[in-house]
């Protein structure tokens, strides 16, 4: 490409910004219908679940030149305007690319005029007779008329069954797709058509370099698009093939030995990687599942099957925004599947880095912030630190329960949580109504370290204060070496009544020395309670139980909360 000699490399370019749509799927429609007519059209996250369209990037005098073309032709609206790079985040369209860093302009050219009467093309001369096509076509096996309704359906000509015969239904299709090729309409393909129309649906697999793969150490043979995925370790159950060209597209070959308690539990692991978004549908059969994950980026679709005690499959994982091409080469691998013998080895592979964040080398989707909370009713109500609330896509309880905000006090720190469906918790808070002397011996129940441990752990200190700092009277002050993961934990006295809820190590934008913390004490606490029709149980007598068995009753009461993008 030729850059005009008045452009330098110092001047930014910039966009003709000429529509926004509130979700991914209309805006990679609005990109589809606007490439058909349009060059340099792109896509573009604008952040707060909006999308953009704009054509560039340009010299800024060409980008208004463009903006003015196309908005007197009416080809885009009258309110597009030139926007910058700045104003833009990742690009979803084209699949792919990624032209925000760009440092050469594109060269546009207008919309030219049509002809007034464009003459009538004249329809290609037949390469055989319809006599002599029909012969042809006899010549067919099953597999080949099949391929044929297949690629008719997929053109949008045919909608009956494939069923391999060529009724009154295929042969109009047939006359509709030459009609709108350019050829003579006779209802019969010639070999030639029918290797255009072949050419047609096979073009959307163009550059993924299929190929059948055969892997003895999985016991798998499919086809692969070897254009686009290499294979690059083996971290049983998985052979991982991963990116090696600009398309983010990886395969995963499943293969190992089990039951249908194994395919279950496989079934359930595969829902908690990062790969398999939380949206979509999915179905676990007796001896089969299939899961498909949608984000905004990416989706991934995982076909396992269990025969003979061997459990065999693969994932997909593509693009978002790729729908034809995906769903083309999904069927290309799933048809394409072969059971071959054997498994793969458990010991096989390269030492693989272990960390409790990632499942036979892939990452387990982790929630954005987790706190502890404790249980305040026998129908498994949660109070927890507000913190764990905020910006929220979801909240959960033990990373299993979903539940919503019941009532947020934003000035006391505490959120009541309430979980979609009733919970039976086993122990329930019970609040101490008389006042703790000072120095007397707390503990603190709560997820120290994220659920990293499984359990809550117990954190042993001693009541410093019976107010804030400024005087606050709903606060009691601590002596405790509490961490980041125990705030909205349950503060216990030796009988394990809770005198407050303990609040975070960061407060008004200050973090707290260490040692020191502060709790929201029992009133304010059964005042939130109150307002959302909670009565909690209440305790005046003061117990002395043994450290084990106060552990025992704080961990029963506490759970982890989570709240995930």
């Amino acid at each position: 490409m030729t850059v005009p000699a008045a452009w330098s490399q110092d001047e930014p370019l910039v966009w003709v910004q000429i529509e926004a749509q509130p979700s991914l799927a209309e805006a990679q429609a609005s990109a589809r219908r606007y490439g058909a007519d349009l060059q340099d059209v792109n896509g573009f996250s604008l952040g707060r679940g909006w999308y953009a369209i704009a054509l560039g990037p340009y010299r800024r005098d060409e980008a208004e030149r463009v903006l003015q073309v196309y908005r007197n032709e009416g080809v885009i609206a009258r309110d597009s305007y030139i926007a910058e790079s700045s104003d833009f985040e990742r690009q979803f369209w084209p699949v792919g690319a990624n032209l925000l860093t760009r440092t050469e302009p594109a060269a546009p050219q207008p919309i030219a005029q049509a002809p007034e009467s464009p003459p009538a093309p004249e329809p290609d001369a037949p390469d055989e007779t319809p006599r002599e096509a029909r012969a042809s076509e006899g010549l067919l096996d099953r597999d080949g008329r099949a391929a044929l309704q297949t690629a008719l359906k997929w053109a949008g000509f045919y909608g009956g069954a494939i069923d391999a015969a060529f009724g009154r239904g295929t042969r109009a299709s047939m006359g509709r797709w030459q009609e709108a090729n350019g050829f003579e309409v006779t209802g019969i393909l010639t070999t030639a058509q029918r290797t255009e129309l072949l050419r047609q649906y096979n073009a959307v697999l163009e550059g993924l370099g299929l190929e059948v793969v055969r892997d003895s150490a999985t016991g798998i043979e499919m086809k692969l698009p070897l254009g686009v995925v290499e294979f690059d370790r083996y971290e049983p159950p998985f052979a991982h093939f991963n990116p090696k060209g600009d398309i983010d597209a990886r395969v995963l070959l499943i293969s190992q030995e089990g039951d249908r308690k194994t395919l279950a539990g496989l079934y359930d692991i595969m829902q908690t990687l990062e790969i398999v978004p939380e949206t979509g549908p999915r179905t676990l059969e007796r001896d089969s599942f299939r899961l498909i994950g949608e984000g905004a980026l990416q989706i991934s679709q995982t076909e396992v099957w269990l025969r003979d005690g061997q459990i065999k499959g693969f994932t997909l994982i593509w693009p978002a925004g790729d729908e034809e091409r995906r769903n083309r080469l999904l069927g290309e691998m799933q048809n394409s599947f072969e059971w071959l013998s054997g498994t793969l080895d458990p010991a096989a592979g390269r030492s693989a880095e272990q960390r409790i964040d990632l499942i036979s080398g892939l990452e387990v989707r982790k929630p954005r912030l987790s706190r502890s909370g404790f249980y305040v009713d026998q129908e498994g109500a949660v109070l927890t630190t507000s913190e764990v609330a905020q910006s929220c896509g979801r909240i959960t309880i033990d990373d299993r329960y979903e539940a919503t905000v019941a009532l947020e006090d934003a000035g006391l720190g505490v959120v009541l949580l309430r979980p979609v469906e009733p919970l039976a918790p086993q122990t329930v808070a019970t609040f101490q109504d008389l006042t703790p002397r000072l120095m007397s011996d707390v503990a603190v129940a709560g997820y120290s370290y994220g659920g990293v441990l499984g359990a809550p752990t117990m954190t042993f200190g001693q009541l410093a204060d019976l107010r804030g700092l400024n005087g606050e009277a709903h606060l009691k002050r601590l002596a405790i070496d509490a961490l980041e993961g125990d705030a909205g934990g349950p503060v216990l006295d030796r009988g394990g009544a809770v005198l407050g809820m303990l609040l975070p190590h960061v407060q008004d934008g200050r973090s707290l020395p260490d040692g020191v913390g502060f709790a929201a004490n029992t009133d304010a606490l059964r005042a939130v309670l109150a307002q959302n029709g909670i009565t909690p149980l209440v305790t005046t007598e003061l117990g002395n139980m043994p450290a084990e068995a106060l552990t025992e009753r704080g961990g029963a009461m506490t759970v982890l909360v989570s709240c995930w993008e």
